[in-house]
């Protein structure tokens, strides 16, 4: 799979929200904050997984029908699969 530019973006963003937080802990910063950063950080991820998960779908259904396959309800079963394994 192509990670694109977007689906980087997004990785990068999250890891400046958790540097972020990391430096809130340092500064002793009170713990609604932190926890509203690591909600937050941790909603980005979720994001992003759906992204990386539906432009996946994507290739590999327009791959299986360029190679002639019918059957593509694996592909979405599989894809739905990663979904709920991250909830």
């Amino acid at each position: 799979m192509d990670y694109n530019d977007q689906i980087k973006n997004r990785v990068k963003r999250v890891e400046g929200q958790l540097r972020g937080i990391l430096r809130m802990m340092e500064e002793n910063k009170d713990c609604k904050e932190v926890i509203t950063q690591l909600s937050a950080a941790r909603t980005a991820i979720d994001r992003t997984i759906g992204v990386v998960v539906s432009s996946n779908l994507v290739d590999c259904v327009r791959y299986a029908e360029q190679s002639g396959e019918k059957n593509t309800e694996e592909l979405v079963r599989e894809a739905v699969n990663l979904l709920v394994k991250n909830r």
